[in-house]
């Protein structure tokens, strides 16, 4: 039986590329919008969601965590995907006549420096594949697209400069959501917990949470705010650690952090990646 995984963006992106690269026996299911890759696994149009929840360079992509604490997905494990973009043209297009660039916001600051020196504008497109497709069809030579290099291919533009990312360090992460959680057990390997809470309010309520991690020898690889219902006062947290719930010292870490919030959410307990970025 065919399974497919499900991508934010169009074909040759670099989700995509990573799709490709951690699941070679899935077909990819190119998905419009993020909210479009969590329907399609919960109504089983999709077996797995590839989700890119940060970069090494441009930082969070902020719409994922907005969209984690309403869904009823799972995180089952993580992948990480070296970043490489292109500057991609019609043929007959030359770097000397470029003016303007598009691809999606992340690609466009991952390559600040490239388009200051060459005085190129940044134009923001929905997702850096639907930028190749824009330019190859829209018959200007003086615009090109950043993208990926399996883009250029798809959609028959030439490339005029390669690997003009800012950093050679440039990685994105990305998380890989299912509807079932996987059946990880204590011990076998390196893992990672995710999960969402809501401190109370109370003085000194997240110092407390962190000083149980702390306090427990459990490392906290990850951890992200933001405002909920309108409220600056609401904070929720995202946060990932290494580490079981099975384990004793992320049992004791979790139950003291039980003390000072007011609500904790499991997302998933998956495989550490053995990619981590340099």
């Amino acid at each position: 039986m065919a399974r497919n995984i499900a991508y934010q963006g169009e074909p040759g992106a670099n989700s995509h590329i990573a799709c490709n690269e951690a699941y070679p026996d899935y077909t990819p299911l190119a998905c419009r919008t993020f909210e479009d890759c969590f329907t399609a696994v919960e109504k089983g149009d999709a077996d797995l969601a590839m989700i890119p929840v940060e970069n090494t360079i441009a930082g969070r992509v902020g719409d994922i965590h907005y969209l984690l604490p309403t869904t009823k997905l799972q995180i089952v494990g993580e992948h990480y995907l070296p970043i490489r973009f292109q500057l991609m043209a019609l043929p007959g297009a030359t770097l000397d006549g470029i003016r303007r660039a598009r691809s999606h916001i992340m690609g466009l600051g991952q390559c600040r420096n490239f388009l200051k020196a060459h005085q190129i504008e940044p134009v923001t497109a929905a997702d850096t594949a639907g930028a190749a497709r824009e330019v190859a069809e829209s018959g200007d030579l003086s615009t090109a697209a950043i993208a990926p290099r399996l883009a250029a291919g798809v959609y028959g533009l030439n490339i005029l400069a390669e690997d003009i990312e800012d950093a050679a360090h440039n990685t994105t992460r990305f998380v890989i959501m299912a509807r079932e959680a996987t059946d990880v057990e204590a011990g076998q390997g390196p893992a990672k917990t995710a999960f969402l809470f809501e401190v109370r309010n109370i003085p000194a309520a997240l110092f407390k949470v962190m000083g149980g991690f702390a306090t427990n020898g459990v490392n906290m690889t990850k951890l992200e705010s933001y405002q909920i219902g309108g409220s600056f006062t609401a904070t929720q947290f995202y946060a990932e650690i290494e580490g079981h719930p099975d384990e004793r010292p992320v049992q004791n870490a979790l139950e003291e952090l039980g003390f000072f919030s007011q609500s904790l959410k499991i997302l998933g307990v998956f495989p550490s990646s053995s990619q981590r970025e340099s």
